[in-house]
């Protein structure tokens, strides 16, 4: 077995990555870090590219073009797989997600199975805009109902996964696309009746680049809820 992975899907961060790589890098340095971007217009992997080249624990994967985030962490769970990595983050990659938070996902996945950062439990905050809020809040409040979930974060990527227990599990068994994966993946977990750990974090607004959620995932998500719960039923 590896060490541990850190992964971040990229698109458009350019304004972001720097200061992103240096923190994961100050809080996880002895993990390795493996971004995956959709070949940036703005060029962001040639940003990646450098940094590469001055820490070996850095790697990297350019796609073609953009293919979306769900097919971004379904290559970066196989590849955890595939390199025998112990454990395995996911997070945002343009610092809405605090890395200090690395270190304390990892001490937590020594007892638990997976783990997942919350807006919406005691401690937790979600800074951005009071539509954003709104929408992210409520939805989740709605998922959480229709699915009997037992925790109220369903659609954040700040992830833990200790893939030496989640053996019978798999990211390619999540059907959904888009931000529904998200949803989805939580969902197949708890079936699984995995031990899960709900963590506080703090999402903070970006502060560079535009927020890459277009208006028809809304519909999108609330589709996929619902032949979810069919499923279920």
């Amino acid at each position: 077995m590896k060490k541990n992975l850190v992964f971040s899907a990229t698109y458009n961060e350019s304004g972001n990555i720097s200061k992103y790589i240096n923190e994961v890098l100050r809080y996880s340095a002895k993990s390795d870090l493996l971004l995956i971007d959709d070949n940036s217009p703005d060029k962001t992997f040639q940003i990646i590219k450098k940094y590469s080249r001055k820490h070996k624990n850095i790697y990297f994967i350019i796609r073609n073009k953009k293919l979306g985030l769900d097919s971004a962490h379904k290559i970066a769970y196989q590849y955890a797989l595939k390199k025998k990595y112990k454990k395995l983050i996911t997070m945002d990659a343009d610092l809405s997600h605090n890395p200090k938070e690395i270190p304390k996902i990892l001490k937590i996945l020594n007892k638990y199975d997976f783990v997942i950062g919350s807006r919406y439990i005691k401690r937790g905050k979600n800074k951005t805009s009071f539509m954003r809020y709104y929408l992210s809040f409520f939805g989740n409040k709605l998922i959480s109902f229709l699915l009997k979930s037992k925790i109220a974060e369903h659609t954040t990527s700040y992830r833990g996964f200790n893939l030496e227990k989640m053996k019978n599990f798999n990211l390619n068994e999540v059907k959904s696309f888009g931000y529904s994966f998200f949803m989805e993946t939580v969902f197949l977990i708890q079936k699984k009746k995995f031990k899960i750990k709900e963590i506080p974090i703090i999402f903070e607004d970006r502060k560079y680049g535009k927020s890459k959620i277009p208006k028809i995932e809304i519909l999108r998500t609330l589709k996929n809820l619902l032949i979810i719960l069919l499923r279920k039923y």
